[in-house]
């Protein structure tokens, strides 16, 4: 399967109903309409390899694909293996598919086609998962305490490692946070345009803040290369991180570590944090909105809390929130519907991003 990045032209670029027109039409459609711009590379890819595979069977034209086409390319997709042999994931395969689905149907509805091909089409159904497990606090602190702090490196990662455990935000709101979005002042950082295009300020435990600020003295200076570059967190090279290198970093320093061996890389962070509030007395509606959640499936939108009172929910019930690590926790006495909601979501999400992990090449830090 040819990688998008190569950016075959899709037809003849002056004819206004080739893919490579409409695709960009699609794009600028979606980018006015405040869709997710995390989620648009991902989206192009799906549209540009659909268009590529259409091309290379004589079709240049959105609007003579047909449902049969349509068909065949799911079940290309479905036999599609890797160099190594590997099959696409499901999710991967369901994800490309939506994409498709997403554009013919902004086609009909544009009427640049009478019918949508993709209409009738049915998802593959993504096999069910073992519930996902996250970290115990033991074997937290023996992931944290991983990285070798007396390399800089090493002690940016504990630095990212030690704000995701604490915040729970996601590896690509990480890997955007700019220098002015932490505030030391308050204790807080600023998610801008998180999953869904919404901004959230979160609160940052005294432990992760202070491993931060050893990082933004220590560190940062000596790997920022260039003046301009305003990314909190570093590449080697003085660059802001990549999603899917951060992905591959905390996944082998979690292999590296001993502890028991478990499915996903960051997001098991985003997934304890949120247990261990939890299981702490948290009310579900402040977990809810560290997490950025803008409903939990099933249940009703909660309204918005003060980033005070949110603070003071997440230092009482965060086991790590504290400047010297952890503390007891309180057990929850119920497990209402309301939390199997959220591990349902915490779940999928960690399925999301390992779907992402085995369509993305080894990236270098």
């Amino acid at each position: 399967m040819p990688r998008w990045p190569e950016r075959a032209v899709l037809g003849d670029p002056d004819d206004a109903r080739s893919f490579e027109v409409l695709i960009a039409r699609h794009l600028e459609w979606r980018d006015v309409h405040g869709y997710s711009q995390s989620a648009r590379g991902g989206h192009e890819s799906s549209l540009r390899l659909f268009g590529i595979w259409c091309g290379e069977r004589g079709v240049d034209q959105p609007v003579n694909v047909t449902r049969g086409m349509v068909e065949r390319y799911q079940r290309y997709l479905f036999h599609y293996r890797r160099p190594d042999g590997r099959p696409l994931a499901v999710r991967s395969q369901a994800s490309r598919m939506i994409s498709l689905m997403t554009f013919f149907k902004w086609m009909a509805k544009q009427r640049y086609m009478l019918y949508n091909p993709a209409s009738e089409i049915e998802l593959p159904k993504t096999p069910m998962r073992l519930p996902i497990e996250g970290f115990t606090l033991a074997e937290l602190e023996q992931v944290l305490a991983y990285p070798n702090v007396g390399t800089d490196l090493g002690l940016r990662n504990r630095a990212i490692l030690e704000l995701l455990v604490s915040t729970g935000i996601r590896r690509t709101e990480v890997v955007n946070l700019d220098l002015y979005d932490l505030s030391t002042e308050h204790g807080t950082v600023a998610v801008r345009l998180g999953k869904g295009g919404k901004d959230r300020v979160v609160p940052v435990g005294e432990r992760a803040m202070a491993w931060t600020e050893r990082y933004l003295k220590d560190v940062r200076p000596r790997l920022a290369l260039h003046a301009d570059e305003w990314a909190l967190f570093l590449s080697n090279h003085g660059e802001r991180l990549k999603s899917s290198t951060l992905g591959v970093r905390v996944k082998r320093i979690i292999g590296a570590s001993g502890v028991r061996k478990r499915v996903g890389a960051c997001h098991l962070f985003r997934h304890t944090m949120a247990t261990m509030m939890l299981e702490g007395g948290a009310d579900i509606r402040f977990i809810q909105e560290m997490l950025g959640h803008a409903q939990l499936e099933t249940t009703q939108l909660y309204t918005r809390v003060s980033v005070e009172k949110l603070k003071q929910v997440h230092t009482a019930s965060h086991p790590m929130a504290g400047l010297h690590g952890a503390k007891s926790q309180k057990q929850s006495s119920e497990k209402d519907m309301e939390a199997e909601e959220l591990r349902a979501v915490l779940e999928a999400e960690i399925a999301e991003e390992i779907a992402e992990d085995e369509d993305s090449p080894l990236p270098e830090d």
